[in-house]
């Protein structure tokens, strides 16, 4: 006789909000989600950017998303030849999600505790929706002393990602309490780009929008 295997635990509610849990409600799920939402990641890439998580968990919640049809795994052609995870099209659905949550959370982040581990592109989710809308695709790098990320306004690919951006159409430098205020909408970006409290860079359209520059006739 076959051992029996432990039952996935489950709300067991016919209920959307319960069946979304029952997927992405587990310690770290959505995090991890936040971390694939700026692309494929090795797994030793999430575990340094997700710290405090073991290696028995990441690997169990990994494998949970596999399951349930929101991450999958494939191995980079040569020269990369490594394995690395990604969000499947239902996934990546998650964004909005991850947003709200974001909006809903940025209140908290009034003050840093000591404890508090800091990355840079764990700031995007709450500037991508603060940034002004382009009239077509953009690529915004985004500086800090805590790092590098950059954002994507429109257009296919990743909403964000860690680092630079290999051709930005705007690059804005900040430091990470000006960051929190316009994520959390305290601070709107122009009034701190008026203020000196953001720098714009960039010879691009979206760049002298941002800076409140005519359009050439």
């Amino acid at each position: 006789m076959s051992p029996r295997q432990p039952r996935r635990r489950s709300y067991d509610q016919y209920c959307a909000s319960a069946r979304a849990l029952d997927a992405v409600g587990d310690r770290w799920t959505l995090l991890i989600v936040r971390e694939l939402l700026a692309g494929p990641r090795r797994y030793t890439d999430l575990h340094a950017d997700l710290p405090g998580v073991s290696t028995d968990v990441l690997a169990g919640r990994l494998k949970d998303m596999e399951s349930h049809g929101l991450a999958t795994r494939r191995k980079l052609p040569p020269p990369g030849a490594v394995t690395v995870y990604e969000l499947t099209a239902r996934g990546a659905e998650l964004l909005p999600v991850l947003t709200a949550l974001a909006e809903w959370g940025a209140p908290e982040l009034a003050e840093r505790r000591p404890t508090d581990a800091v990355r840079a592109h764990w700031f995007a989710l709450p500037l991508l929706r603060r940034l002004p809308a382009s009239g077509s695709p953009a690529v915004v790098e985004v500086v800090l002393d805590e790092g590098v990320f950059h954002v994507r306004l429109g257009g296919e690919g990743p909403a964000y990602g860690d680092g630079p951006a290999s051709l930005p159409d705007a690059r804005l430098v900040l430091d990470a309490d000006t960051c929190r205020e316009v994520g959390d909408g305290v601070l709107g970006v122009e009034q701190g780009i008026k203020a000196g409290r953001i720098e714009v860079h960039g010879d691009g359209p979206y760049a002298a929008e941002l800076r409140g520059e005519a359009a050439a006739s």
